[in-house]
């Protein structure tokens, strides 16, 4: 989807993006081996040859971040299927309260493969975050950029995160589906284990309370939701994604994801 999108040229929006894909330019390269397009002047052409070149440069090289100041911060989600090995799946729990009161509990963070739990007053500090943030180019979250990013800043202040985001919730919002992340994962058939099935965010709350009263099960149970929360968002992310495709996209791409996406 990156090498199919044009909306970071200047002066390019969706309507016009849109209708390029109708007339058969449909990436970079198709665009930059037209000798010209209609409505464009011919320096304007050669100004966008220049922009793509450089865009083509940038993704070679895998230089996504440099992404984030071209694209609008609603569109990152099209640099999700390129950046995915390198992608963070982020969500937290907290005690509650707003962090001025408050405070982070557990941080899960999964990246290629491999899923990390931080706990308050055990391993999670600034420094163990910022290093598994520093290996990802893509952050994904669901809600994160109102509620678990912004938390985060309050806490661990000195936080840098990936400058490409997307969140899960405003994606699902773009395609009517509501809720919240257990509500929109039921709507998708995206499941839990029973004994977490009916947690929510108050749950976690009581479990770490429970936790710090010396409850052992009460731990186990707040991780093992944790990782649902943080996990699913792998699955969550990549049916967003191939949906957004074929409602957004153009239609090479969407015949392409079709299959895949109706299994």
């Amino acid at each position: 989807m990156l090498t199919s999108s044009f909306i970071f040229l200047p002066g390019v929006g969706r309507a016009t993006e849109r209708r390029w894909w109708n007339e058969g330019l449909l990436d970079w390269n198709m665009f930059l081996n037209q000798s010209s397009v209609p409505g464009l002047s011919a320096s304007r052409k050669d100004w966008y040859d220049g922009e793509l070149h450089t865009a083509r440069q940038l993704a070679d090289n895998r230089h996504f971040q440099s992404f984030a100041t071209r694209l609008p911060r609603r569109e990152h989600w099209r640099l999700y299927d390129v950046c995915r090995s390198r992608t963070v799946y982020l969500d937290i729990e907290t005690t509650g309260a707003p962090p001025e009161q408050g405070d982070v509990t557990v941080v899960g963070l999964h990246c290629n493969g491999t899923t990390v739990s931080l706990v308050k007053e055990e391993n999670l500090t600034t420094e163990r975050l910022q290093t598994e943030l520093d290996a990802c180019d893509m952050l994904v979250t669901f809600f994160g950029s109102v509620f678990d990013v912004p938390y985060l800043h309050a806490i661990f202040p000195r936080l840098r995160f990936p400058s490409l985001h997307f969140d899960l919730c405003f994606g699902a919002r773009r395609l009517a589906l509501r809720g919240g992340l257990k509500h929109i994962e039921r709507e998708l058939g995206i499941d839990r284990h029973a004994s977490i099935r009916n947690l929510d965010g108050l749950d976690a709350v009581r479990l770490w309370l429970g936790w710090r009263q010396g409850d052992a099960m009460a731990r186990e149970t707040l991780l093992n939701y944790n990782r649902a929360d943080t996990e699913n968002l792998i699955t969550l992310a990549d049916r967003l994604y191939e949906e957004m495709v074929l409602r957004f996209g153009p239609s090479s791409l969407s015949s392409a994801l079709q299959p895949a996406y109706a299994r």
